[in-house]
């Protein structure tokens, strides 16, 4: 019997050898569709453009030309549709503004230090004429900063875009006044007439009421103008102008 069971044994045969299983190949994913580069967040240096900058935009990197820190202030009924310096009718609702001696048609970005909001608008008139003042704003522009509530406001003026220099050339001009009696304007007009042989000595009414004097010295030129700023001596406001 146990040879019998050693025999068997001895004949059984060995189990087959199965394959290996293949290696598992994950399933293919497609690839994700790719997605625009997000535009980057602005910077201090270059702000984002507002969306109702009234049609005016500027390049995201453009250069600052020029800088100026002062006090803004506003103008609107008194002034509305009247012919600015840039010869157009003043509209209170456009994104534009008033300023001395930046050439016109300037582009400007002000900025309210205290808020941090800021607009850009055109120059496209000239004034303020108040000592402490650096830029009048329309009434649009002012409702965009803290201007129009408080009627005056702390600013930084980054000049973006200018059709021409603002250091060198122009045509300039001494404006005096305003006076509340136009008797006192036309006295200091007669004196300087007779002063300024080559000047041209011009007298107007404001829209807000008073009258200026203009002093126009040859060729409108800046030097001469500021050398003659120097040379008045008077009460009333005097300021160096910009006539283009």
């Amino acid at each position: 019997m146990l040879l019998l069971l050693a025999g068997c044994a001895a004949h059984r045969e060995p189990p087959p050898v199965m394959p290996a299983p293949p290696p598992s190949i994950p399933p293919r994913v497609p690839s994700p569709t790719p997605t625009p580069m997000s535009t980057p967040s602005p910077t201090p240096n270059a702000p984002a453009v507002p969306r109702d900058s009234g049609g005016i935009s500027v390049p995201r990197n453009a250069k600052v030309l020029y800088t100026e820190v002062g006090y803004a202030s506003w103008y609107g009924p008194g002034f509305q549709k009247r012919n600015g310096a840039n010869g157009q009718p003043y509209d209170m609702n456009a994104m534009t503004a008033a300023h001395r001696t930046l050439p016109l048609n300037t582009i400007a970005r002000v900025t309210d230090l205290k808020t941090g909001d800021f607009v850009l608008l055109r120059i496209t008139d000239r004034g303020p004429f108040v000592g402490d003042r650096v830029i009048d704003l329309s009434r649009a522009a002012a409702r965009k900063l803290s201007v129009y509530q408080h009627g005056t406001a702390l600013v930084r003026i980054e000049v973006l875009e200018t059709p021409a220099s603002i250091n060198n050339g122009g045509r300039w001009c001494v404006q005096i006044g305003a006076f509340t009696d136009s008797a006192d304007a036309t006295k200091l007009k007669e004196k300087l007439a007779h002063r300024y042989h080559t000047a041209r000595v011009l007298q107007f009414s404001s829209p807000m009421g008073g009258d200026w004097v203009r002093v126009r010295v040859a060729e409108d030129d800046k030097k001469r103008a500021q050398e003659v700023i120097h040379e008045l001596h008077t009460d009333a406001g005097v300021y160096l102008v910009r006539l283009d």
